[in-house]
Parts: C-alpha cells; structure tokens; sequence
C-alpha cells in the first residue's frame, strides 16, 4: 500500500516543490504560510511532513498567523513534532514579524494622527497580557524624540509619575507628549484612572510649556483616542 501524501518526506518531493528551493527559486511570496513555517520547523514527524505539520498547526489556531504568535514554546510543544527547539524558533520568528512591523511605523518620524501612533505601539503593547504604560516624546514639528516604557504593571492596571514623565521631556526638550497604554482586557472604555491622569497630566504638561497632544488606548485591534473624542 502506497503511504499518504502527507508522510512523505519533504525531501522525496519534486525539487521545485520543496519550501527552501521554492522560496530560493520562485521567490518568497510563492509560498503559502504553511509552507513558510515548514521552513522554520524543518522537519515533521514519522506521519506527517514538515508542511503537513505545518497545516495542522494553523488549522488549530484558524489559519491566523496573529493566534499563532501568541502561543508560548510549552503551548507549541503541544504538537506532536515540535520540540523545544522549533519552538523557540516559531516565537522568534513571530517577534521578529512584529519588531519590524513597529520599526517600519517608527520610520515615519512624523506623528500626523492618532492612526499613525497606533500603528506604531500596537506590535509593542496591543498583544500583552499585563498593562503597559509609554509616552512618546515629540519635538516641535511633532518627530519623535524618543518613546519610552513609564511602567510595567499587573492585569488590572499600571502606576504613572506624573512627575517622572515631564522630568525626562524637560531633558529632552520635547515640546509635545502622547501618552500611551494598553488594555489586556480588549476594552477601549477609558477607565476614570484614564480620565483623571489625563486631566492631571495636561495640567502639569501645560505650566511647563509643554502640550499634552493625545492620550491612546491600545487593544490588540483597536485604540480609543482622547484627542479624537474631543476629551483634551
């Protein structure tokens, strides 16, 4: 009896159907996110290739290379096939994936909206578990300085120095600040914590010269913005 495509070896496979030669011959966008991924994990199991592996994985996360950046190595390892070291090495590509995503944002410099500022923080904070606080610092012409971490906090929430925040944009001469932060939760209710540091914030940016240009609420989707809703 002849085995099932499926158990064949990726190295009994035509040549110009093998993952790594396609991509090396025909070009990256020629494959298929399963076979992409064969490339990462190399290898199958006794019943299943690389790509037949690779199927069955985002089949179980429904075919979203988003849920599948979400799985830890132990969830991986789950499938029959992937070791620690695959693994591993699905999780970095993943966090590679979206390190350019954000470094591509960054790029841009200039922050000319709210999208703008979404597009750039969602691959750092929209994915999290735990909540985040980041302020953007901007120069005049509103390029960005520098962003930076405030604090790091549990599921329900973060603590924020107001005082902190305008230290280092005194430092820096920023002229401009966008705070930032994300809700694990998927909600992008502003909480009255949000309202409140907001108003505090604004305040206290104001008496240095300094102007609080919008305050963004990150889901993994979506964003709320203060200075879009007219609540700055």
């Amino acid at each position: 009896m002849q085995n099932k495509p499926n158990s064949f070896s990726i190295k009994q496979w035509s040549h110009d159907d093998q993952p790594r030669e396609k991509l090396l011959y025909k070009g990256k966008s020629t494959l298929s996110d399963a076979e992409l991924l064969a490339i990462l994990i190399g290898s199958g199991n006794k019943d299943e290739s690389a790509v037949a592996l690779s199927k069955r994985m985002l089949c179980a996360v429904d075919n979203s290379l988003n849920k599948l950046g979400k799985l830890s190595v132990n969830q991986l390892m789950e499938f029959k096939g992937i070791g620690q070291a695959k693994a591993i090495t699905i999780v970095a590509a993943m966090t590679l994936g979206l390190r350019r995503r954000g470094e591509a944002a960054l790029k841009k410099e200039k922050i000319t909206s709210s999208k703008a500022v979404f597009e750039l923080m969602q691959p750092v904070i929209g994915e999290l578990s735990h909540e985040e606080f980041w302020v953007i610092y901007l120069n005049n012409s509103n390029k960005i300085i520098e962003r930076s971490q405030l604090s790091k906090g549990g599921i329900t929430g973060t603590l924020v120095d107001v005082r902190l925040v305008l230290k280092k944009a005194l430092a820096l001469d920023a002229t401009g600040l966008i705070l930032l932060h994300n809700h694990p939760s998927g909600s992008l209710e502003p909480s009255k914590p949000d309202k409140q540091l907001t108003v505090k914030m604004q305040a206290a940016a104001k008496s240095l010269d300094i102007k609080l240009l919008d305050h963004l609420i990150i889901t993994e989707k979506a964003y709320f913005s203060f200075a879009d809703h007219a609540l700055l």
